[in-house]
This record gives structure tokens, sequence and C-alpha cells, in this order.
């Protein structure tokens, strides 16, 4: 049996009083996709995420973590990557944080390393239209970074598939607007940089009538954590891990 504290990960871990600034910096790196948040007595808080990280602009900010903190996915060393994975897909988040029984943080279990884990000892059934999300913003490749930007924090969606003249051409995601500062650039100097500048074009897509357990592993196949539903050449939903999580017999 796979548990929790097989798949233990030491995280960067911020103070209450830390600045969302720092977050930032963290968040850039391709590992995380969230951070956790302690209180004076290193009890966890929660956590945030990069969405909360674009909301501050500026280079410098006096802007703290802990009004952005939410409640985080909590498991303990003993609980199975069942249990570590029930609780990722409850709070819709891409990891869940290992505590002690004092809630101390002790590391972090990401999704993308049970993942694999849990495909290879359950069976999914159906297919990628019964579990697909079909509720999906598109983007226009000639859009300016600033209305994707702008979209993302209002929407609370973490990628947009980008279309041109109907077509998917590739696919923008929160990393892509925090890496490198572009986003930041763009809306301090009002620049209009396209979305078609920043965004990923090699993109894996799966179809409604895929098997489940085939886009499963498409996911794992290309690291990438959702896949854009094409049908008649049109994007008509995004398949991602939690979506796939579902599909469990």
């Amino acid at each position: 049996m796979k548990l929790a504290q097989d798949f233990l990960i030491e995280i960067p871990v911020l103070r209450f009083c830390d600045r969302l600034t720092r977050a930032r910096q963290i968040l850039r790196d391709d590992r995380f996709r969230e951070i956790y948040i302690v209180d004076e007595r290193s009890r966890l808080i929660g956590y945030i995420d990069i969405t909360d990280a674009l909301r501050v602009i500026a280079t410098r900010s006096d802007v703290t973590v802990e009004g952005f903190a939410k409640d985080a996915a909590e498991v303990k060393r003993e609980d199975t990557v069942e249990d570590a994975a029930r609780a990722i897909r409850s709070a819709g988040t891409d990891s869940a944080v290992v505590v002690d029984q004092g809630r101390s943080v002790i590391g972090s279990v990401l999704l993308s390393d049970i993942f694999p884990v849990i495909l290879s000892r359950h069976e999914l059934r159906g297919t990628v239209g019964d579990y697909m999300s079909r509720k999906v913003v598109l983007a226009n490749a000639t859009d300016s970074v600033q209305h994707i930007y702008a979209l993302m924090l209002e929407s609370g969606f973490s990628a947009f598939p980008v279309i041109a003249r109907k077509k998917l051409v590739g696919i923008i995601s929160r990393r892509d607007l925090i890496a490198g500062g572009r986003v930041r650039t763009a809306i301090t100097h009002a620049a209009q940089i396209p979305v078609s500048d920043l965004m990923k074009k090699n993109v894996v897509t799966t179809s409604p009538d895929e098997a489940i357990g085939t886009a499963a592993h498409l996911l794992i196949e290309h690291d990438v954590s959702r896949l854009p539903v094409i049908e008649n050449g049109h994007v008509v939903g995004i398949l991602g891990r939690h979506d796939a999580l579902a599909a469990l017999a």
C-alpha cells in the first residue's frame, strides 16, 4: 500500500507576515503551484496559489500572504495516496499538505506525483465526454496579455485554450503569465503583448469519444495537467487530472 509519506517532498513554507511578492518568486518554479502559510507557532493556516500571486503586479509591495490564505487539503503521513487524492480533489488543489498532530507542516504530496500510481491501481470507466469540463473559456491569439490576466483573475480558471480563426493554436496558463515577469511588464507599461507570444503552441488534445483511461495516460505521458477536448475541429471541453479522478471505478 502506497502512503502519503512515500511521496513526501520538502516544500517552501511562508509565514503569515511574508510578502506576496516573495510567494510570486517561489511560484515561478515549475514544481510548485501552491505554497503553504503558517502562523507564528508554525501551525498551518492555509495556502495560496499562482492566481493569488498574480494579483500584485508591483515589484515591491507590502501586501502580505495572510489575507489570501485558503483552506488547504490536509493529510497525515499514514494516509493512503487515495486519501490524498480525495483531499486534493475536494479542495480543488494540485497538492496536499502533510501535517503532524499539532498541524505543523511536514511537507507536501503533489497530485502530479501520485496520479500515475492511482491510475495503475484503479480502473477508469467511461469516455472523456462523460467527465470533461464543458465550461471552457477560450482566448484569442490576438488577445492582449492584460485581457487574459484580468480574465484569469475574474474566472478563477488556471488555463485557457487559445484559438485563431476558430481553430486551436495553443494554450495559456497562469504559469505562462507569471514566468519571466512579462505580464507585470505589459500591465505596468501598457504594452500590447499578444497572448500568442506567451502561449504554448504544442498542445496535446483528446476527443469526447476517447476512453477516459487513454486520455488520463496522455496526461502522464506528456506531463501536462489538462487536455483540450476537440470535436469536429472545435474546442468543446477540457479534461484535467481532477476530472480523470472522478472516473475511478
